[in-house]
């Protein structure tokens, strides 16, 4: 066994890397797209692959599209031109620890709202409207991290209607849709929007790789120009050769056969971690996630998580305590990445988990 096994990174074991597919695919970018690949470009990033990314959400064209290097500068560069300090920001609770972190630079105004079996508690941005106007609100809808959980259709429809009616910005961020293990998924709130309220983010590290660094935002055509004339005043435009290469990838059929494999073996590790919980802390509760990376288990109003995750380190099984994902509290909960850890190798992770908790 590993001296390490390690479920803290939301990141994919390198078996789950389609190295081949991508080494044939720079090498075809390179061949059919070099003056593309190797110039600089513009604030959009490669235009061939904007124009792919929309005919996938069904789309206007490239000018509802701009690439970035990673659906986290896309989020920060979004929350820059969109939001100041003092404005009312809905987060769900847990929510992704390096949002919270971006938008606590900024110095919003945090409104928590609980998450659900079924995702964020639309009642609650309800009530947190009657107290004043809500600027923007962040929902990962889709296999939620650190949550597993999926935002309703019945849900994605209320909050677009809420956006419509009160003027506020959803933030759809949604890097794990194409991750299902069962059913799809249902609609994007992109596709339910018909007053320009809601912004689409997404990203290929799940799906091609995280060193690829290849994200984008979709939605509106005024704020996706104005957002891609500052990328190009700051950087010029994205990694021209990256998007070249996923743009190839995409039109192979090698990005969505990839998507298949990985699919199988996510929901793979979802099971092994799932019955070795059942064995080694059956006293954990969660959510059983349908598709993407993560599991959110609660240990029971005992446990500190915090404490356990040091001694689970030096066992060789780190994990993230439930405090990183959380304005407030969280102690009693954990994140599992079963994306990083082979099948083969979660029970003995988690059992080392449990041998020190």
């Amino acid at each position: 066994m590993p001296e390490t096994i390690s479920f803290a990174r939301g990141a994919p074991s390198p078996d789950l890397i389609p190295v081949e597919a991508v080494r044939h695919a720079a090498a075809t970018a390179l061949e059919q797209d070099w003056k593309v690949a190797l110039s600089y470009g513009v604030g959009i990033g490669h235009p061939g692959l904007c124009e792919w990314i929309a005919e996938r959400h069904d789309l206007p064209g490239a000018s509802n599209v701009m690439v970035t290097n990673g659906s986290l500068e896309a989020g920060a560069m979004m929350f820059r031109h969109l939001l100041e300090a003092g404005d009312r920001v809905v987060v769900e609770q847990p929510s992704y620890d390096r949002t919270l972190l971006l938008l606590e630079q900024i110095g919003v105004e945090f409104i928590p709202v609980a998450l659900e079996e079924d995702g964020l508690d639309v009642g609650a941005i309800e009530r947190a409207l009657e107290s004043g106007p809500i600027k923007l609100v962040h929902v990962i809808p889709n296999f939620h991290n650190p949550a597993g959980c999926t935002l309703s259709e019945e849900k994605r429809r209320r909050l677009v209607d809420l956006a419509t009616e009160h003027g506020f910005t959803i933030f759809e961020d949604d890097p794990y849709r194409e991750l299902p293990f069962g059913e799809d998924p249902p609609p994007t709130m992109l596709s339910m929007d018909t007053t320009d309220r809601v912004i689409h983010a997404s990203s290929f590290s799940k799906t091609v790789s995280p060193g690829v660094r290849m994200g984008y935002l979709a939605g509106p055509e005024e704020p996706i120009a104005e957002m891609a004339k500052v990328a190009n005043e700051n950087y010029i435009s994205p990694n021209m050769l990256a998007g070249s290469i996923v743009l190839e990838l995409a039109h192979s059929g090698a990005l969505d056969r990839n998507i298949e494999t990985v699919k199988v073996k996510l929901q793979e590790r979802r099971d092994a971690l799932v019955a070795a919980l059942g064995k080694h802390l059956p006293e954990a509760t969660f959510v059983l996630p349908g598709g993407g990376y993560f599991l959110w288990a609660d240990l029971g109003e005992d446990a500190d998580t915090v404490a356990l995750a040091a001694r689970a380190k030096e066992a060789g099984a780190p994990f993230i305590p439930g405090t990183d994902f959380m304005l407030d509290g969280g102690q009693t909960k954990l994140r599992f990445s079963f994306a990083s850890v082979p099948a083969e190798l979660i029970d003995e992770g988690v059992a080392r988990i449990a041998s020190v908790a």
